[in-house]
Order: structure tokens, then C-alpha cells, then sequence
């Protein structure tokens, strides 16, 4: 795959592990209105299409999914999560080393994620460093999230790539959907939130159990 110019990365379950963080601020909210808290492991599987679907999923999981409940629960964990943007977030084992040797080869690197664009970038910043990424990206007031292609498509044209020259990786069906849209190869990685199951059903390219898979593949 000697012609890979780029590697667009989600960030959440595929840079970053986040999932306690998200369950922590998840079940702060819902306590706020006397509804139990949700295990971190059911968290898995209600994140990756951005802050509203969480939220809507961790609702019905209590059977309190109702238009102003919605809107009362949100509130309360932006308000908390704003606080705290780092809480319990870390690099994953291998990915600074894997971004470092994708540099060293030439290969551009960015992030993608359904989370806000001033998260996206405040997270990558304070995690990685400033100049890490080539390009990140976030959700933008009136943009579409993944997996509609939009913001990966624009990420390829600012990094002078083509879409079969970029690489999208991530954790769940929605990376690999967005991959296919742009017309990416994609790679569905286990060390995330979803199990290799859905990643393959989704049509995943390639499998990769940890970061050093990655440079294999390049």
C-alpha cells in the first residue's frame, strides 16, 4: 500500500481512550435527575455518532427519552464535561509512536471526529501536541457528522491527497461507513469501543489489533 499519502484518524476509541470519561459525564447528568447510572461497558455501545445520539441512547436506556428530558440531561453534561475536557483521557498505548513513524516516513496525518471542532482540537492539543496533526477536524455548526464524508473529503483536499491515497481509521461501523463514502480504504481497529465483529460486517478493509499493524499495512 505504497501509495497511502495520508491517514485520517477518528479520535474517541481510536486515538484516545475515553470511554470512562464519557460514562463518568454520561451518569453525572442522569444522577442530576434521579435516574440510576448506566455500567461503563453499556457506554460502548452508545458512543460514536456524536453528543445528541449519546445522550438520546442513554435516555432510552432508562426509558426517559422525552423532548425536554433530553434537552435538561444534555445541558447538564456539557456543562459539567466543559469543566473538565481531559478528565480521565489518554493517549492509547503504541498511538504517539505510530503518529511519530507515520511523520518520519512522510505520511500525513489528521484527525476526524463527531464530537465539537473546539473539543476535537482542544483534546488533540493538550494529548499530542499542537503541531501533531496536519489537519483536525470536529463537527461545525450546519456540517453533517459521519459517516457522511463531507469533513474527511475536505480533510483529503487540504492535505493534497486523493481519497484512494488516504487511509481512515477507527473503532466503529460509523468510521468505516465514513471510509467507504469518501471512497477511503478502511481500517477498523480493536483496541476501541466495538468489537471486530461489527467492523467486519461494516465492510472494514483491514483489521488492525494494535498501532504497529498500521505501519505494516503503509
Amino acid at each position: 500500500m505504497s501509495n497511502i499519502k495520508a491517514c485520517i484518524f477518528d479520535l474517541d476509541g481510536t486515538l484516545t481512550d475515553t470511554i470512562r470519561a464519557i460514562a463518568h459525564f454520561g451518569n453525572m447528568a442522569l444522577s442530576a435527575y434521579g435516574m440510576e447510572p448506566i455500567p461503563t461497558e453499556d457506554y460502548k455501545m452508545y458512543v460514536g455518532d456524536g453528543r445528541d445520539k449519546l445522550i438520546h441512547r442513554i435516555l432510552a436506556a432508562r426509558g426517559n427519552d422525552t423532548a425536554d428530558m433530553f434537552e435538561r440531561v444534555r445541558d447538564v453534561y456539557d456543562e459539567n464535561y466543559e469543566k473538565d475536557y481531559l478528565y480521565d483521557t489518554n493517549a492509547y498505548d503504541g498511538i504517539p509512536e505510530l503518529i511519530a513513524a507515520l511523520k518520519e516516513k512522510g505520511v500525513k496525518t489528521a484527525v476526524c471526529s463527531n464530537k465539537p471542532d473546539n473539543v476535537v482540537h482542544f483534546v488533540t492539543d493538550n494529548i499530542f501536541g499542537e503541531s501533531c496533526f496536519d489537519a483536525v477536524r470536529g463537527v461545525i455548526d450546519g456540517m453533517p457528522t459521519k459517516p457522511d464524508p463531507r469533513s474527511a473529503l475536505e480533510i483529503a483536499a487540504a492535505l493534497k491527497a486523493d481519497p484512494s491515497e488516504c487511509l481512515f481509521l477507527g473503532d466503529t461501523n460509523v468510521d468505516i461507513l465514513t471510509a467507504k463514502n469518501a471512497g477511503m480504504t478502511s481500517v477498523g481497529v480493536l483496541w476501541g469501543f466495538r468489537s471486530k465483529t461489527e467492523l467486519v460486517q461494516a465492510g472494514a478493509d483491514y483489521i488492525a489489533e494494535n498501532p504497529h499493524v498500521i505501519l505494516q499495512l503503509i
